[in-house]
C-alpha cells in the first residue's frame, strides 16, 4: 500500500517514513513493541498539547482584560512557537519537548489573538471554540466511517487548495506592506466571506489528511516520540481552523 502525504508539512510521508522502530541484528529484524507509536497515546498527548495551550492562552487573555498590553507575548509566543516548529520537522526525536513548548508559546498568541476579536465582538471566542470543536468532531466521524476517503485525488486536490491559499495569503500581505493595498479578504463584503468560508473548509479537509497519516504511522509501528510529532501537528492544523473561524464569524458580526 502506497502511503499518503498529509498535506500537513508536519505529517509528510518522507518524515514518518524514515522514522523505522526497528533494529537490524545479523539480518534479523528486532521491533520494540513497548516503544511503538499508538493511536491511544497519540490522543493523550494532543490532549496535553491541548490543556497546555488552554493553560497558556489564559495568560495573555488575563492580560488584556486587566489593563495590560498583550501583543509583546502574543506575538512573541507566535514567532517561537514557528521556531520549535520548523526545528520538530527536522528533528522529530526531539518532539517530546518541542511540542509541549509549541502548545505553551502558540497558546500565548492564541489568547492574546482571541481577547481582541472579543474585544470587539463579544462572544466570538466562545463561537469560534465551538466551531472549531464540532467540525473536528464532523470530520473524525467521517473518516473514522470511511464515509469520507483519503484517496490520491482527495490529496492532490487539498494540497493544490492549500498552496493556493499560502500563496494568495503571501502575496496579499506582502502587497499591503510596501503599497498600502487592503486585500479583498481584510473587509466584510460577500467576496471576503466566501474567501473566509473556503479557507475554513479546506483547513477541515487537511484534517482527514491528519488523521490518516497519523493512523498510517501507527499501522507502521513509528517509534513512541512520533505520538509527539503527531498529536503537534494535529494542533497545528486546529489552531488554524479556529483562527480561520474568528475571522469569518467576526466579518458576519461587522455587517450587523
Amino acid at each position: 500500500m502506497a502511503f499518503n502525504n498529509s498535506n500537513n508539512p508536519f505529517l509528510n510521508n518522507k518524515t514518518f517514513k524514515n522514522q523505522g522502530n526497528t533494529n537490524e541484528v545479523h539480518q534479523a529484524t528486532i521491533i520494540d513493541y513497548d516503544s511503538e507509536m499508538t493511536l491511544s497515546g497519540t490522543i493523550n498527548k494532543s490532549l496535553i498539547l491541548f490543556l497546555l495551550l488552554t493553560a497558556s492562552a489564559t495568560i495573555t487573555w488575563w492580560m488584556a482584560f486587566n489593563d495590560m498590553n498583550p501583543i509583546v507575548p502574543a506575538f512573541g509566543g507566535a514567532i517561537v512557537g514557528l521556531i520549535l516548529v520548523v526545528i520538530a520537522a527536522f528533528k522529530p526525536h526531539l518532539s517530546p519537548y518541542l511540542a509541549p513548548g509549541y502548545a505553551v508559546f502558540e497558546g500565548l498568541f492564541i489568547g492574546g489573538i482571541s481577547a481582541i476579536f472579543e474585544a470587539n465582538y463579544p462572544g466570538i471566542v466562545l463561537q469560534a471554540v465551538g466551531a472549531t470543536f464540532v467540525t473536528f468532531l464532523v470530520c473524525l466521524g467521517l473518516y473514522k466511517y470511511k464515509i469520507v476517503k483519503v484517496t490520491e485525488q482527495f490529496k492532490s486536490v487539498v494540497v493544490a487548495a492549500t498552496l493556493a491559499i499560502a500563496t494568495y495569503y503571501l502575496i496579499s500581505w506582502l502587497f499591503s506592506m510596501f503599497t498600502g493595498f487592503t486585500p479583498v479578504h481584510h473587509d466584510n463584503s460577500l467576496m471576503s466571506i466566501g474567501i473566509s468560508a473556503f479557507v475554513i473548509i479546506i483547513a477541515a479537509l487537511n484534517l482527514f489528511l491528519d488523521f490518516d497519516r497519523i493512523e498510517q504511522g501507527v499501522n507502521q509501528k513509528m517509534p513512541k516520540y512520533m505520538e509527539w510529532y503527531g498529536a503537534m501537528g494535529l494542533v497545528i492544523t486546529l489552531v488554524w481552523l479556529y483562527i480561520e473561524f474568528l475571522r469569518l464569524l467576526s466579518k458576519i458580526s461587522s455587517k450587523d
